[in-house]
């Protein structure tokens, strides 16, 4: 069975909650190259931040994917390719592992045929998501293996996403989660910040995802990532 990101090296994830460098557009962000765009965030995120975000971006020809944080800001919008669904496998509880999943499958009808999970594995203590989820992120390079092939081989995922949020991660762990896959996607996001850091992860995973940079050094950084992604 095929898969949307099959064919990705690179995703831009947007912030709806952080602004866009000075006289960027969303235009401007979605011609850097990239092979997806994932509209999410941990902290003070709403539907109406989120709506802004997917508006201003549907107009142009990049598959587009909300990331949602918790039910209440889940966007129905034809504009979106899809959704992606975090679940925390290393949180400390099991609220970000099914608990807040259950919650939106009661309330809400779920497009199932649009709705895809991505098993984190959270690494930065430092990070919100780590903070947010009591992410034990004191894991050795055999625990992210382990932590991967549990969750495509136990749990069908067909995303694992290491997380380094904010920081530049370990590549030999990074590795390990790669070498412990058969079938499933490994996306790894945290510390990419040029070319050099961008080649050099994505020759450890199949997809980089690159977020802060967009905020913070803005569109022409970003197309620097997208090069290092499909050089690797």
């Amino acid at each position: 069975m095929s898969h949307p990101w099959d064919d990705w090296d690179h995703v831009l994830k947007v912030d709806p909650d952080k602004d866009l460098c000075d006289g960027e557009t969303f235009e401007d962000v979605c011609r850097t190259g990239t092979d997806a765009i994932e509209i999410g965030g941990t902290l003070d995120v709403t539907a109406e931040k989120m709506t802004r975000v997917i508006d201003a971006a549907a107009e142009y020809d990049v598959p587009l994917y909300q990331e949602p944080s918790n039910p209440g800001v889940v966007i129905d919008s034809p504009a979106l390719d899809g959704y992606l669904i975090p679940t925390v496998f290393n949180a400390g509880g099991p609220f970000w592992i099914t608990g807040a999943h259950k919650e939106w499958v009661r309330i809400d009808d779920l497009d199932w045929d649009r709705t895809h999970t991505e098993a984190y594995i959270v690494m930065n203590p430092d990070a919100s998501v780590a903070e947010l989820t009591d992410a034990n992120c004191d894991l050795t390079a055999d625990d992210v293996a382990a932590y991967a092939k549990v969750a495509e081989r136990m749990f069908g995922q067909e995303i694992v996403y290491l997380e380094y949020s904010g920081t530049f991660g370990d590549t030999g762990k990074v590795a390990a989660a790669g070498d412990a896959l058969d079938d499933a996607t490994l996306f790894y996001g945290g510390g990419i910040s040029d070319y050099e850091s961008a080649n050099e992860m994505a020759a450890h995973s199949d997809v980089i995802v690159v977020g802060d940079l967009l905020h913070d050094e803005g569109v022409d950084a970003v197309r620097e990532t997208v090069r290092g992604a499909k050089d690797a």
